[in-house]
């Protein structure tokens, strides 16, 4: 079985991104790892080169600038990662920039692109999230969060990344057929220090807002992020990835959240309820087709 994983990253050193991590995260898992970066001058490309595997493979893109609006240009850096791989490919293992895989899932992963492999109704492998916020010690619960997503996809040209380059479809639109696979991705996207996370709001604003994201408006995204405009999060109890432990040890912010002041909605309640009666969790939004 032949597995290549597949990312893309720009100005991870400015923005304070954990990609090390997670490459190393998902190496051992992947006979090669294409990694597109983005046109950037702050030791971005160096920081890559500098990761210890022969199994790295840097492609040097420019990031479309009219591609300002709603994130595509974001789906379009993973679609220049994705078109790199070449020859046979059983898998392709998609990460992104902030994500990691904890090691405890390796052998669930590598069984289930196993099992599945020969079996060509299935597109994809799903992906359970833990989204971390605001510090490493909690996570965050409300169902604006989304729960799963694909991280594997076969190597088909017809598979293209969706939108914002959250997930995936194929062929005219179409979403993918997927098998769940009891593993977690875990999202630091939202652990930096404030003075950073502000920075790379105010820098994100580039890649969603289009031509509405003006100077006038950038000059709101000043200061430190607050973290406590936030409505459901839980403690978390559990270990991180051993790629992550030194990011871990050396953060230089605090932050202490008082779970009482959790904002749980009526929609938000009957969620969980359905979901503790039947298993089923209603009106989650599904980029994918589940095969049971």
């Amino acid at each position: 079985m032949r597995v290549v994983g597949f990312t893309f990253i720009k100005n991870a050193v400015q923005f304070d991104y954990p990609v090390v991590e997670s490459i190393l995260s998902v190496l051992p898992l992947c006979d090669e790892m294409v990694v597109a970066v983005g046109d950037c001058s702050d030791g971005t490309r160096e920081l890559i080169h500098s990761i210890p595997s022969g199994k790295i493979r840097i492609i040097d893109t420019v990031w479309d600038p009219t591609l300002r609006e709603g994130g595509a240009v974001l789906a379009d850096e993973t679609n220049k990662a994705f078109r790199a791989i070449s020859g046979h490919a059983d898998w392709c293992l998609y990460i992104q920039g902030d994500e990691v895989l904890h090691e405890q899932y390796l052998e669930t992963v590598r069984q289930a692109m196993l099992q599945w492999k020969d079996h060509p109704e299935v597109d994809g492998l799903l992906f359970k999230y833990k989204h971390f916020y605001g510090s490493f010690d909690y996570v965050a619960s409300s169902s604006d969060w989304y729960r799963n997503e694909i991280r594997i996809i076969r190597h088909n040209p017809n598979i293209y990344s969706y939108r914002d380059a959250q997930g995936f479809r194929k062929d005219n639109d179409q979403k993918l057929k997927v098998k769940a696979i009891d593993a977690f991705i875990y999202h630091y996207g939202w652990v930096k220090p404030p003075e950073i996370m502000m920075d790379k709001r105010r820098n994100f604003g580039n890649y969603w807002g289009g031509n509405s994201y003006t100077e006038e408006v950038a000059k709101a995204f000043s200061g430190e992020f607050d973290y406590s405009q936030i409505d459901m999060l839980e403690k978390y109890s559990g270990t991180h990835p051993a790629v992550m432990i030194d990011r871990v040890n050396r953060r230089n912010w605090k932050f202490d959240r008082d779970l009482s002041y959790n904002r749980i909605t009526v929609k938000e309640k009957f969620k969980n309820l359905i979901e503790k009666l039947t298993g089923q969790r209603p009106f989650d939004y599904k980029n994918y087709i589940l095969l049971r």
